[in-house]
C-alpha cells in the first residue's frame, strides 16, 4: 500500500529533524577544508584592486619539505648524537614488538598489516627528524617542536591528573575543596594562562621575581634560550589541561568496582599492587581514550607560544599551528594553508597510530 505523505514524514522524522544540524556540520568542516587545499595549490598575490590566486602544484609543500622553508618546518639537520642513536633504538624496539604482538595475536589482517606499516614508516621518519635535528648545532623546526610539546606535555598531564585522581579519591580532608581548586585552571582562557605565566616567569620584574634571586635565577634569561623557553610553554600547558585529565579519570575510579579493592585490600594487596592489578587495568580504556582526545587537541597548540615568546627565540617554539598562522599573517596564505595540511596528515597518522597500538590492545585485555 502507498503512504501517504504525512505517513513518510512520521517514519522519517528522526533523520528529517537531524539532518540540518548535519549539513551544517558538514558545509562548515568539508567547505574550508576543500578551500584550504586549493589555497595549499596556489600562490596567492595581492593585486591592483584585488587579489590574484596562481596555480602552482605542489611547490608549497617542496618548499617546506626540500626549499627554502625546510629549516622552518623540517629544521636545520646535524649528525646524529649518540642520544639520538639511543631515541632511534628505543623506537625501533618498541615499535618492533608491538608489531609482534599483533602477529602473535592471531588476527592480523592485510589491512591491519598495511595500516601498521604506513604508522611505522611515519613513527620511524618522526624519530629519525628528531635525531638528526637535536644535536650541537641543529635546530628543531616546527614539526619537531610540536611533536615534543605532544609527547611531552601530554605524558605529563596524564601522570599527574592520575595522581590528582588517586589522590582526591581517598577519604581525606576537604576533598571536595581540592578537586574544585584543582579544577580551576581548565575554566581560565588560554591567552589569560599565556600572560599570567609571561608574568610568572619574569626574573626581573615579576611576582616571583624575589624568589628567582633568591634561589640564584634572577639573571636567568629563559625566553632567550630554545630550550628553556620550550619548558616554560609546556609548564604553562600542563598547568591549564591536567584538570581534563584529572576530572575524567576521578569520575572512572570512583566508578570503578569497589568490590574487587575491597577484596583485594583484605587479601593484604598493598596499595600499589591494588592500582596496578585491579584499578589501572579498570580505568586503562578511559585514561587511553582522554590521552588521545588530549593528543588531538595538542596539535593545536598556539596561544602559549604565541603569548610567552612569539615563536622564539628565532623559530625555537613555533608549533605548526603557529607557523601556519604566521603564515598566513604575512599574506602567505598558500604556504599557511600547506603547513595546515601537513599537520592534518601527521596529527591524524599519530592518532591513528595511538590507536592500533594502545588503544586496542588496552580494549582486547580488558575483554
Amino acid at each position: 500500500m502507498r503512504l501517504s505523505f504525512s505517513d513518510w514524514l512520521d517514519r522519517q522524522a528522526d533523520r528529517l529533524f537531524i539532518l540540518p544540524a548535519v549539513l551544517i556540520l558538514l558545509t562548515f568542516s568539508i567547505f574550508p577544508l576543500l578551500i584550504s587545499a586549493y589555497l595549499a595549490l596556489s600562490r596567492f598575490q595581492l593585486t591592483a584592486g584585488g587579489y590574484q590566486l596562481r596555480f602552482v602544484g605542489w611547490l608549497n609543500f617542496k618548499k617546506l619539505l626540500f626549499g627554502g622553508e625546510q629549516y622552518h618546518f623540517l629544521g636545520v639537520f646535524v649528525p646524529v648524537p649518540w642520544y639520538g642513536w639511543l631515541l632511534l633504538a628505543l623506537v625501533i624496539l618498541l615499535l618492533a614488538r608491538s608489531i609482534a604482538q599483533y602477529i602473535r595475536s592471531g588476527k592480523p589482517t592485510l589491512f591491519g598489516l598495511i595500516g601498521r606499516a604506513v604508522t611505522t614508516a611515519a613513527i620511524l621518519a618522526l624519530a629519525l627528524l628528531l635525531a638528526a635535528t637535536i644535536g650541537a648545532g641543529g635546530q628543531l623546526g616546527s614539526l619537531s617542536v610540536t611533536v615534543i610539546y605532544v609527547a611531552v606535555g601530554v605524558t605529563c598531564q596524564l601522570l599527574i591528573g592520575l595522581g590528582l585522581a588517586m589522590l582526591c579519591s581517598q577519604n581525606i580532608r576537604c576533598r571536595g575543596f581540592f578537586r574544585v581548586v584543582f579544577f580551576l585552571p581548565l575554566m581560565v582562557t588560554p591567552v589569560g594562562i599565556a600572560y599570567t605565566f609571561r608574568m610568572l616567569a619574569d626574573m626581573t620584574q615579576g611576582p616571583l621575581a624575589g624568589l628567582w634571586r633568591f634561589v640564584g635565577l634572577g639573571d636567568l634569561s629563559w625566553a632567550s634560550q630554545a630550550w628553556s623557553a620550550r619548558l616554560v610553554v609546556m609548564v604553562g600547558d600542563t598547568w591549564q589541561w591536567t584538570p581534563f585529565i584529572f576530572i575524567v579519570l576521578l569520575a572512572a575510579i570512583e566508578g570503578q568496582s569497589r568490590e574487587q579493592v575491597e577484596a583485594a585490600s583484605l587479601d593484604g594487596a598493598s596499595y600499589w599492587q591494588i592500582f596496578r592489578d585491579v584499578t589501572w587495568p579498570e580505568i586503562a580504556p578511559v585514561a587511553s581514550t582522554i590521552v588521545l582526545i588530549r593528543v588531538i587537541e595538542a596539535f593545536k597548540i598556539v596561544d602559549l607560544p604565541n603569548v610567552l615568546t612569539n615563536g622564539g627565540p628565532g623559530i625555537a617554539t613555533e608549533s605548526l599551528t603557529l607557523h601556519s598562522f604566521i603564515n598566513w599573517r604575512a599574506l602567505d596564505l598558500g604556504g599557511s594553508a600547506a603547513v595546515a595540511y601537513m599537520l592534518l596528515i601527521v596529527s591524524t597518522v599519530l592518532c591513528a597510530s595511538f590507536f592500533n597500538y594502545v588503544m586496542q590492545p588496552m580494549r582486547s585485555r580488558r575483554q
